[in-house]
């Protein structure tokens, strides 16, 4: 079992940037995985990266977020850049034996 905190959503303007946090309990990290859900809709896929540090993006997010970890510290980011309303959502991070963190909030508005 893995406990995961995430942390760093806030409300930003379009174009502006965050920067999430994800906190694990445990330093051994497998693919861990960024995912969102909006209002209506289904959880959605984000990004992941490996244990050796390779990366996979959805399209729509590609060239804009990045995710990455320090393995030291358990703690996975995702730097989100030119940010859009659309990328208004709940992000949840979620490790590689299927548990989640609780959710920070996103807003992207005017």
């Amino acid at each position: 079992q893995v406990q995961l905190v995430e942390s760093g959503g806030g409300l930003v303007q379009p174009g502006g940037s965050l920067r999430l946090s994800c906190a694990a309990s445990i330093s051994i990290f497998n693919t861990m995985h960024w995912y969102r859900q909006a209002p209506g809709k289904e959880r959605e896929f984000v990004a992941s990266i490996t244990r050796g540090g390779t990366t996979n993006y959805a399209d729509s997010v590609k060239g804009r977020f990045t995710i990455s970890k320090d393995n030291a510290a358990t703690t996975l980011y995702l730097q989100m850049n030119s940010l859009k309303p659309e990328d208004t959502a709940v992000y949840f991070c979620r490790s590689w034996n299927g548990y989640w963190g609780q959710g920070t909030q996103v807003t992207v508005s005017s």
